[in-house]
């Protein structure tokens, strides 16, 4: 029997020390060649990379180098900016975890007077100020297509044959501070990012307009200013709307700024543009006031030949449009100069940031844009596309004939004679979702016809072209004898991120604003919020008692010409009679406000006891539970 004893405890050691090892091996193995397993268990999948993320990763085509800068001791009093920092580096690990080693990340601590300091400013980065002792703060990501000295030598070896013969040129591209504001587009800006480090080239993007946006050398006037803004970030190249047959698919954007008298080919390259996964931005106005030629009225109808559309393609993408209507709107009115006094213009409107989708990456991080004379869009009846809003009126505007605003420009105050809201918000910009069909089905039989676009294709439209112009968004002020310009609205930075969101790829476009990872105790909120009701209950039963007493006084005192002992007396039992409810008042409401802090607690409570308590009790169980029933089994076998 002893043995038997000994030979079974020998085996149980062996078997428990080859467990041992065999853990410790296959840890060591895991956590060194094989990807993490990893699961996503939040509520709205935080941590989850959308499919377009990952088809950017997958497709980057050569390695990147990251650098995380975040200034760990000046934060160390800033517990929630401490943990918006976890969020963006786990979303990181989990993007470098995606791209299989094609993809590096670093942290650095860019501590006051360091070699990481200065690395950090000179990569574009911008400090705030609020860090401990006065501390500058740095939290950004700088990204690279030049590995640190540190990663060269081991990294040269993994370099393409294109990096090594220069194809590509090196790159450094930054996102200056993480703002928690726009933490749910975290995602799409840490993936723009590698979409365009991975990219050899500017993005290369295409304009037609009828008006002078770039200009006339001639006469020494220089391009508007949104336009020299995109020749800084992108490839610009003009397009002649007189010649337009057909359209390079490597124009990854195309700008069509105030269509007047398209020819046919012209519309059919549009056209073919759009459904060969082209991306379209169209700006057209009921009114543009920089339009060069001579103002001409139609007699027969309400147009002028300021006015701008795209009939045939409008109806065919399901656009309802109206160049003969402009948008009013007195709540948003800007206020203007018009000989020698201030008044407010309802057709020259301040889109603030109630008015601008906060939900899509164009607008999100704009506070105003300002529009002129704008149209708005609708969608026909029975189409299958959708228009997603990026800029429309308050619901304090209304619609009125262009002819009527083009009558009242010497007195814009007629505009609000009459005037009728007509509770509707009125769509100025949006994107316009597909799939499309081809408006030109008599032309199928030409060769590389397309007649249907991706389901995913979008086009953006614009209903006004004078919020490029820029008087209505930047100013040119004088700074040391040298001339600066100073933007008052986002017009400029609409633009902008409008063509740089199209000129990524449809993998870009697809990720969408993520929920944010600062969830709110929606069961505490409750009961503040009935805590709230029963407070302004309270409150308001407070200053009603108080107003009706001294109503009551106020009838007492005239009451008699002098003030006798009764009078005086009846005062001052009404004043004790005020003193004790309102004191029974704030004992109430101090009741209300214990009855609320205990019901929190209470729920505080339970959860502890549930974490800590109940799951690790009912875990014990099952395993108690299940070690009795196997020491059952094994019994029963041996008998």
């Amino acid at each position: 029997m002893p043995r038997q004893f000994f030979r079974r405890r020998t085996i149980l050691f062996s078997g428990l020390l080859v467990l041992i090892v065999s853990y410790c091996a296959v840890t060591l193995v895991t956590s060194r060649w094989l990807a993490p397993e990893r699961f996503d268990l939040t509520t709205d999948g935080l941590y989850t990379l959308s499919p377009g993320t990952r088809q950017i990763i997958d497709n980057a085509h050569r390695p990147l180098w990251l650098t995380l800068y975040f200034s760990q001791h000046a934060t160390r009093d800033l517990p929630q900016l401490r943990s918006y920092e976890q969020r963006v580096n786990e979303m990181l690990q989990e993007m470098v975890a995606r791209s299989h080693g094609r993809i590096h990340l670093q942290v650095v601590d860019p501590v006051p007077y360091s070699d990481e300091e200065a690395s950090a400013e000179g990569n574009g980065l911008t400090p705030v100020s609020g860090g401990s002792n006065g501390e500058r703060i740095f939290f950004g990501l700088v990204g690279t297509t030049r590995p640190s000295s540190a990663d060269a030598a081991s990294d040269m070896a993994a370099d393409t044959p294109s990096d090594t013969h220069g194809k590509f040129v090196d790159r450094t591209l930054a996102i200056s501070f993480f703002n928690q504001l726009r933490e749910t587009f975290l995602e799409y800006d840490i993936a723009k990012l590698l979409y365009q480090l991975s990219e050899p080239e500017k993005p290369r993007i295409g304009v037609i307009t009828y008006l002078p946006v770039m200009g006339d050398p001639a006469q020494g006037t220089q391009p508007w200013t949104v336009m020299r803004q995109l020749q800084q970030l992108f490839d610009v190249e003009m397009l002649d709307q007189d010649k337009l047959k057909h359209i390079d698919k490597n124009i990854q954007v195309l700008l069509l700024i105030h269509p007047k008298n398209l020819s046919i080919d012209a519309q059919y390259a549009l056209d073919q543009y759009v459904l060969g996964g082209g991306h379209l931005a169209v700006f057209v106005d009921p009114f543009a006031e920089s339009d060069p030629a001579p103002l001409v009225e139609d007699a027969t109808s309400a147009t002028n030949n300021h006015s701008s559309n795209l009939p045939r393609l409008f109806a065919d993408w399901g656009v309802a449009y109206s160049p003969d209507q402009v948008v009013l709107d007195r709540a948003r009115a800007l206020q203007i100069e018009l000989a020698g006094a201030n008044l407010a213009h309802p057709a020259m409107l301040g889109l603030g940031a109630q008015e601008l989708n906060r939900d899509d990456v164009v607008t999100a991080s704009l506070q105003r844009v300002n529009v002129s004379t704008a149209g708005h869009f609708d969608l026909l009846p029975n189409v299958s596309t959708r228009l997603v809003p990026l800029m429309q009126s308050s619901a304090d505007a209304e619609v009125v004939p262009t002819q009527r605003v083009i009558d009242a420009s010497s007195n814009p105050a007629n505009l609000l004679q009459s005037y009728q809201p007509q509770n509707q918000n009125y769509v100025i910009a949006a994107r316009l979702r597909g799939p499309f069909v081809s408006a030109f089905p008599e032309l199928a039989k030409r060769p590389d016809h397309l007649a249907s676009s991706p389901p995913n294709a979008e086009i953006i439209l614009v209903a006004d072209t004078d919020l490029l112009t820029d008087r209505l968004w930047v100013e040119t002020q004088t700074f040391l004898a040298q001339p600066m310009l100073s933007a008052f609205a986002n017009n400029g930075d609409f633009i902008t991120n409008l063509v740089d969101n199209l000129s990524g790829t449809s993998a870009l476009l697809s990720i969408r604003s993520r929920y944010s990872s600062q969830r709110p105790f929606t069961r505490v909120l409750a009961l503040q919020r009935i805590a709230d009701r029963k407070f302004l209950q309270k409150k308001q039963e407070l200053e009603s008692e108080l107003a009706d007493t001294k109503q009551r006084l106020d009838e007492l005192q005239p009451a008699k010409g002098a003030r006798d002992a009764s009078t005086s007396t009846e005062q001052k039992h009404e004043i004790e009679q005020f003193l004790q409810r309102e004191l029974e008042i704030s004992k109430e409401l101090r009741d209300v406000q214990h009855q609320f802090n205990a019901e929190i607690d209470a729920l505080g409570t339970r959860l502890k006891v549930i974490n800590i308590v109940l799951l690790p009790i009912l875990i014990t169980v099952f395993g108690l539970l299940y070690g009795w029933r196997r020491t059952r089994r094994n019994r029963r076998q041996r008998a």
